[in-house]
């Protein structure tokens, strides 16, 4: 990468937060459930998108036009080993559950829907391990040569098509396979690719000029005037809430334009850092101490306020905690998510 890019480790932040409270929502929405918790998602969808995006993003600046040697092999390990050692954690806890709630299921058969059909949050690493295999062809067979813009638009059009066809068909599948097919987050791919040949990084050779089409839509007006109908969609009740709906990718395109127009050398603060370092490792955990923080106030009556403040501690202090501690070794840092360095 040609130098630190700021903007990034904002977006890492807010994608990581996102998801955090998004996730947290879940557990609100059993004691409160209305309008305004649900308003409160709009912003919180695009927590994962963010997540895919910046992983491409960041590869095609630092690698450009060729990966070095071992690429797939380091994501297999740092991706996918975590993917296989918290989907054991969260499908034991959730089999050990039923047990005892009188509903028992078969071990092997509640495995299969955690590991082969991606049935829990971690989904979200197979996409992104799909996204590498398609950046290492892209280098591999020098798809650079070609200019990205006209493949993002048509990459839009068949991610908000397979949401929606997907929707209105009702189609369902095993797990969460229908949300892991790429053809849903494909846009993001492209976006990233489009930012990167039009970023005006500080190098030799001048980056081109922005598109007149990037240029207007980069403008707060507009996404001003997405959040203003998406509110009043939701006010109707017209809105599914989740980061796979149609409505999500003008949102997440017209949010990204604007942020990496106006956070461009903005110096992330010390706090924005810290949760970049430890962003994949909240991904993976903050659920796993949801579930403790619920098992340990079930007998309390706890006030809403006061409820959610626990969750938030217990969620982002017990993810930090533990992967502070498995990032003390190599072996650690593989199986529980690897710390980034900021």
């Amino acid at each position: 990468m040609h130098k630190r890019i700021e903007e990034i480790y904002w977006l890492r932040a807010y994608g990581c937060v996102a998801v955090f409270l998004f996730h947290l929502l879940d557990h609100v929405n059993q004691r409160v459930d209305n309008l305004a918790t649900d308003l409160m998602r709009l912003p919180l969808v695009l927590g994962t998108p963010i997540f895919l995006f910046i992983s491409v993003f960041v590869f095609a600046m630092r690698y450009g036009k060729a990966v070095p040697p071992g690429f797939l092999a380091q994501r297999v390990k740092y991706v996918m080993l975590p993917y296989l050692v918290y989907g054991f954690i969260y499908s034991t806890a959730e089999w050990v559950q039923l047990y005892m709630a009188g509903e028992p299921v078969g071990f092997a058969a509640n495995a299969l829907e955690y590991f082969v059909f991606a049935g829990w949050h971690g989904y979200f690493l197979i996409i992104a391990m799909q996204f590498y295999i398609a950046y290492w062809l892209f280098t591999r067979w020098q798809l650079w040569r070609f200019n990205p813009v006209p493949w993002l638009w048509v990459s839009c059009w068949v991610s908000m098509t397979y949401w929606g066809v997907a929707y209105w068909l009702g189609v369902a599948l095993p797990g969460y396979l229908l949300w892991v097919a790429p053809l849903g987050w494909i846009y993001l791919f492209f976006l990233a690719l489009v930012l990167v040949r039009y970023y005006p990084f500080d190098s030799g050779a001048q980056a081109p000029l922005r598109p007149l089409w990037m240029q207007y839509l980069s403008w707060p007006l507009w996404l001003v005037v997405l959040v203003c109908l998406l509110v009043a969609a939701s006010v109707a009740g017209w809105l599914q809430f989740s980061s796979k709906e149609v409505w999500v990718i003008p949102l997440f395109m017209l949010s990204t334009l604007v942020a990496m127009r106006y956070l461009k050398d903005i110096t992330a603060p010390r706090w924005v850092r810290y949760i970049n370092q430890y962003s994949f490792g909240i991904y993976l955990a903050h659920p796993m101490f949801f579930a403790i923080t619920d098992a340990l106030v079930m007998p309390l009556a706890l006030p809403i306020t006061v409820y959610v403040l626990l969750l938030i501690v217990m969620g982002a202090t017990g993810s930090i905690l533990l992967n502070k501690m498995a990032n003390t070794t190599k072996a650690g840092a593989m199986m529980f998510g690897k710390r980034l360095k900021v």
